[in-house]
């Protein structure tokens, strides 16, 4: 099993988690964040003071997913999250032992189906 994350414009997220869906892969856990990468800051006026703002405001899309929905999930995402400019985002893939639903107490690839 693996778990990605996925750091994205908010704009994206309902293109992506809507193919993720169709593809099969609907559960996601979505977690809004602040963050700085390769993309400028940017000004804003705040109450007549103008501000310089470092952190963006971006989506994180988190899921878990089999070893066969791995390249699915990403090329999922690079294609519907992507606009080949930056500030597009980051995709992060690590390995997970295991995982267990609570209610039923299955474990492994099951309990994620």
């Amino acid at each position: 099993m693996k778990k990605v994350e996925a750091i994205i414009r908010p704009s994206k997220l309902h293109d992506v988690q809507e193919e993720l869906s169709n593809q099969g892969i609907p559960c996601i856990t979505v977690v809004p964040v602040k963050g700085s990468g390769l993309q400028k800051s940017y000004s804003e006026r705040y109450r007549g003071a103008e501000q310089t703002m470092i952190l963006q405001t971006r989506i994180m899309i988190i899921c878990v997913v089999s070893e066969e929905n791995l390249e699915k999930c990403v090329q999922v995402i690079q294609d519907k999250a992507g606009t080949d400019s930056v500030g597009d985002g980051k995709i992060f893939v690590y390995n997970v032992e295991d995982a267990i639903r609570i209610s039923t107490k299955i474990r492994g690839e099951d309990a994620i189906k």
